[in-house]
């Protein structure tokens, strides 16, 4: 690097060094919405509202229901028509023609209670009194679903006719059924709702604050019943010890259900009945949790049922851990919140943003709002309570997806209307749907954007969708070998799902060659097969770089769907640069090897927008590495490590390589 830079690149460094030195990243300038401005709209959002008068339900009552009988309620689906407008409509097929019922329903209870989140969260942030008052009456509304007596007190009912006819067993069949029968993911997001509901009203509404309170603590009390019951005991699951304390098995479900508690803890501190339910869910989400090293590269699975899945949409164990960490005082809690950003999170922005699911390599390359806004929840709480400003910029990267930084090269969510779309396929295709669970994921990011004005400008600055180099994935049948390419006929195994619907069948003694992607760098090799319930078969793995030995097996399959898990196992050996093949003998028994993950030691993303670009560097090599950059006009470089923490900033110029430090990344703007 030259000493000597002429006046005006030296000026430009330093202002970039002291944007760093404020703590974030702050990334190219929008080009077409002002970065200045908010970018939340609730318009379509209160469009999906309606009004019903219920029927009287034994069991189902709400807040002053006998002076103010209506509620309001959004509907969960609408169609796209011409000219940009939309039908509400209900789930479950088109409604009966005599009676205008669906299968399932108009309303349901999930989106009730994540609506009232949103303007929630909208009054809290503006002051806005027309967003006041929606919370008021969709929490009202979503405590009509709750039943409150009789041996389902504090369960919730998922589903509701466009008459306010309570539907408790929808077709097709969801579990539990009735809805209101067993613990569920619309229980979870009701104490979510009435958690932040009551943060919210207790200093201006006492009233409505302490029903809100008594119908928390009922759906507590069937927490602890049900659920909680189980605090300390275990499950096994293929082999990994699982809590056995979750709400339907789910890390998932229970970190919504946390984030609830977490914000009415913080508001009424002395209630030592939900301070200890939170504590004791967020303590199950956390053993949740994975290495950095092995597949899910430091991600928090979702559900104790399968070691082999991971989804984007309802993940926000991360940032559920983050926030109960704080109300908690509990450190320990925050830890796998940051492993999961500092690793998981580039992997995903470097391999193809949050897709919709990985079974284990990413089956499912669908994108939807509720999986992007998880993400940006996920990485700015994390980043707020961990004090690690860097986490913002990946949180800008991901929220960047609803602008344009996507497959599709367009924007997800349009700030002129509200409208979010139903999701994006992998062919790029836009699902022009807009219902209300898009809806409200693509608000509640918004919200975090508008309450992180640097992170808004940054993902306002990308509008095209970044070129990445990252995590790749290579089909077994493609091999040359001498075994028996088979094609199941599902390929989903109960609780995973082959990759390009088949896989190679290798008896003892044969073998195939994989054919690796031309590369420039080392990568590490993760063979993904079936590993049998305490499995005997070895393979033997040979590339230009040495070989490794994997033995196939899983332990007892305990609560899994079934016996065997479809798993990634990691060679100790990595490739070389000049491997163009990984070549597997079979040693014992058979083997059924779905796929190859091959990834980079290090990945990256290239974001860019009108003036510059911002560049992704993450690692997974075991010790610090130079790279080279993209580009070669001047730059600022921040580098954090493994635990999230900024280690160095520096400005690069012509061939300057960037540094990266072993499990962590580096942001290069410029």
């Amino acid at each position: 690097m030259t000493n000597r830079l002429p006046r005006a690149r030296l000026l430009a460094a330093l202002l970039s060094v002291l944007a760093l030195c404020a703590g974030l990243l702050l990334g190219p300038a929008p080009t077409a919405l002002a970065a200045d401005r908010s970018v939340t709209n609730t318009a379509h959002l209160d469009f999906l509202l309606d009004t019903v008068t219920p029927p009287a339900t034994a069991g189902h009552s709400t807040y002053q229901l006998d002076r103010h009988p209506t509620l309001t309620l959004p509907w969960t689906y609408a169609d796209a028509r011409p000219g940009g407008t939309f039908a509400r409509i209900g789930g479950g097929g088109p409604p009966d023609a005599v009676t205008g019922y669906y299968l399932q329903g108009a309303f349901n209870s999930d989106d009730v209670a994540r609506a009232a989140v949103v303007y929630l969260r909208h009054w809290q942030q503006t002051g806005d009194r027309a967003s006041r008052q929606k919370a008021y009456e969709l929490l009202r509304g979503v405590t009509y679903f709750q039943t409150t007596s009789g041996k389902n007190r504090g369960q919730v009912v998922l589903w509701m006719q466009p008459d306010g006819t309570l539907n408790p067993s929808a077709k097709p069949v969801e579990l539990p059924d009735p809805s209101d029968s067993g613990p569920s993911y619309w229980m979870a997001r009701t104490i979510w709702a009435l958690g932040e509901g009551y943060a919210a009203f207790a200093g201006s509404d006492p009233a409505f604050a302490s029903f809100l309170q008594d119908r928390l603590q009922l759906s507590v009390g069937a927490l602890n019943r049900h659920v909680l019951v189980a605090y300390g005991r275990h499950q096994v699951s293929d082999g990994r010890r699982v809590p056995a304390w979750l709400i339907v098995n789910g890390a998932d479900v229970s970190a919504e259900a946390a984030l609830g508690l977490s914000a009415y803890v913080a508001a009424a501190p002395h209630d030592a009945t939900a301070r200890k339910a939170l504590r004791q869910l967020l303590e199950g989400v956390a053993e949740m949790a994975t290495s950095r090293t092995s597949w899910p590269y430091g991600a928090i699975l979702p559900w104790a049922e399968s070691r082999s899945m991971l989804h984007a949409w309802s993940s926000q164990m991360a940032g559920s851990l983050a926030r109960g960490s704080a109300v908690l005082n509990r450190p320990d809690l925050l830890r796998p919140a940051v492993t999961e950003a500092v690793s998981f999170d580039p992997t995903l922005i470097t391999t193809n943003g949050p897709d919709n699911a990985w079974y284990p390599t990413p089956v499912d390359t669908t994108q939807i709002a509720y999986g992007i806004d998880s993400r940006v929840q996920n990485l700015l709480a994390t980043a707020d309570v961990g004090h690690l400003p860097g986490l913002r910029s990946l949180a800008a990267m991901d929220a960047a997806w609803f602008f344009g930084a996507n497959r599709a090269g367009a924007p997800l969510y349009d700030p002129a209307t509200g409208v979010t779309y139903d999701g994006l396929a992998a062919d790029g295709t836009i699902n022009r749907n807009s219902g209300a669970e898009s809806t409200i994921h693509g608000l509640l990011t918004m919200l975090a954007l508008d309450a992180h004005p640097a992170v808004r400008t940054q993902a306002l600055g990308w509008r095209t969708g970044p070129t990445r180099v990252g995590l790749s994935v290579v089909e077994a049948e493609t091999a040359a070998t001498d075994g028996t390419p088979v094609t199941p006929a599902s390929a989903w195994t109960g609780e995973s799902q082959y990759s390009g619907g088949a896989y190679l069948h290798l008896s003892p003694g044969q073998r195939a060659t994989v054919a690796l992607p031309k590369a420039t760098q080392r990568r590490v090799l993760e063979p993904v097969s079936w590993l049998p319930e305490n499995g005997t078969a070895v393979s033997r793995w040979a590339t230009s770089g040495g070989s490794d030995t994997l033995r196939h097996r899983v332990g007892d399959q305990g609560l899994s769907e079934v016996p065997g898990a479809l798993l990634p196992l990691r060679l100790d050996v990595t490739a070389p640069a000049r491997a163009t093949t990984v070549a597997v003998t079979v040693r014992r028994r058979a083997v059924d090897l779905d796929a190859v993950i091959v990834r980079p030691q290090i990945s990256r993303a290239v974001f860019t927008a009108d003036r510059g670009t911002t560049e992704l560097l993450t690692s997974i090599a075991g010790s610090r590495l130079a790279v080279s950059r993209t580009g070669s006009g001047l730059v600022v470089a921040a580098r954090y490590d493994k635990a999230g923490r900024l280690v160095g900033r520096s400005w690069l110029s012509g061939s300057d390589r960037v540094w990266v430090e072993a499990g962590g990344f580096t942001v290069v703007t410029g």
